[in-house]
């Protein structure tokens, strides 16, 4: 883990766009136990209760700024103050459901917010490490029981969806256009674009998600509801999609290699994706108590039934692997919510660097063998830096 190293972010400015959501929370929590400098930007937190206040994300940052991403005049004075050396874009309209009836501003805030992000960064013209952070929805799904590689078609069939494929080749015209990578020593601006599975952890409060969907019933001792039970999604604990995003990160501040600026998949080991009814059935399970219904026909809005990602990029060429069974990730994640909902007064920041320091503390050699994954191994050199157009 190159980027656990004491050198790689100590000290170091890093702004986190988002910071105020589920993940951007924490990776800024992660961030400042390596010693980074964190600034965010972000709108108010999105849900009331949030991880932001309940780790009381606020009092570790050196600048907060909570404006619309939208707002160029803002966002440049804020960047412009923290001077990061580091920036993960996360600020963004998260939610599928949410895409079909604000469309508009799905499309708004993370297609034309990831465009105000990247046109400071041109207009500063300081060297700088950027992560965009995208969706393995952004790919053109078509229900295929294997999963996509970084060069597959990009679309969309909700808003959200089309939105961060399109983000994608936005990402692609500003790193064609202004950031070449092979003319790193002119503008040194390194840019990379990370999509990550559904992340499950604690702190996510968000509506039509599924954990915080059960964590709402569970607490209430309602059954949970399930919409889609038979879907099958790429889940992962929060943890290990922002453990790729800091060892993408970290690859790009320490090479010049442009080969780190791309296209990267961040999901679970190939054969644990669960289905929802699954998830549920683990968590449940984790819980200690309660039951889930199946609502499937009730919802009426389109959403994918199948989804898996194909990491064998960031598996042998980024050297990233997953940490966590989907076992330990929801029981983890279990526990945080229970700890919150059974606390006086909680301050769960030190569940969340428990859990971060439980993540750091697993060996290289007790992860999973995934040497049979070697014939599938895709070279870089095979994944071009432009996507393919929708098809």
């Amino acid at each position: 883990m190159d980027w656990l190293k004491p050198e790689t972010f100590k000290g170091r400015s890093v702004l986190v766009t988002g910071h105020t959501g589920f993940k951007g929370s924490w990776l800024a929590i992660w961030l400042n136990r390596l010693g980074a400098k964190v600034s965010g930007y972000a709108l108010a937190p999105p849900t009331d209760p949030n991880n932001f206040s309940a780790s009381r994300v606020r009092d570790i940052l050196v600048n907060d700024v909570q404006a619309d991403v939208r707002d160029a005049d803002r966002l440049t004075r804020a960047i412009e103050k923290a001077d990061p050396d580091v920036v993960f874009h996360l600020a963004a309209q998260s939610l599928v459901r949410t895409s079909y009836t604000a469309p508009r501003e799905t499309f708004e805030v993370n297609v034309m917010g990831t465009a105000a992000v990247l046109d400071v960064v041109r207009a500063r013209g300081k060297p700088c490490v950027v992560v965009v952070v995208t969706s393995d929805k952004c790919y053109e799904n078509r229900e295929q029981v294997w999963g996509y590689r970084e060069n597959d078609a990009l679309g969309g069939h909700d808003p959200y969806s089309a939105s961060k494929g399109a983000v994608e080749i936005l990402v692609a015209c500003y790193r064609r256009s202004f950031f070449p990578p092979h003319r790193l020593a002119q503008h040194g601006v390194k840019l990379a674009t990370a999509r990550a599975g559904n992340v499950i952890g604690g702190g996510d409060w968000a509506n039509d998600r599924i954990v915080p969907d059960a964590v709402r019933s569970l607490a209430t001792g309602s059954p949970v509801s399930v919409r889609n039970p038979r879907a099958v999604r790429p889940w992962q604990h929060v943890l290990e999609s922002l453990g790729g995003y800091l060892a993408l990160a970290a690859r790009m501040r320490q090479s010049d290699d442009p080969a780190w600026c791309d296209a990267w998949n961040f999901g679970p080991t190939p054969g644990q994706e669960l289905s929802v009814a699954e998830l549920v059935e683990h968590f449940v399970a984790a819980w200690g108590r309660g039951r889930w219904t199946d609502a499937n026909g009730s919802n009426q809005l389109h959403e994918a039934a199948v989804l898996r990602l194909n990491i064998d990029k960031s598996l042998f060429r980024l050297g990233w692997s997953p940490t966590w069974t989907p076992d330990e990730a929801v029981a983890r994640t279990a526990q945080w919510y229970r700890r919150y909902y059974e606390s006086d007064d909680p301050n769960m920041l030190d569940a969340c660097e428990e859990d971060i320091e439980a993540f750091q503390s697993v060996r290289v050699s007790d992860k999973t063998d995934l040497s049979h994954l070697l014939p599938n191994i895709m070279s870089v050199s095979h994944v071009p830096s432009i996507p393919p157009v929708f098809q």
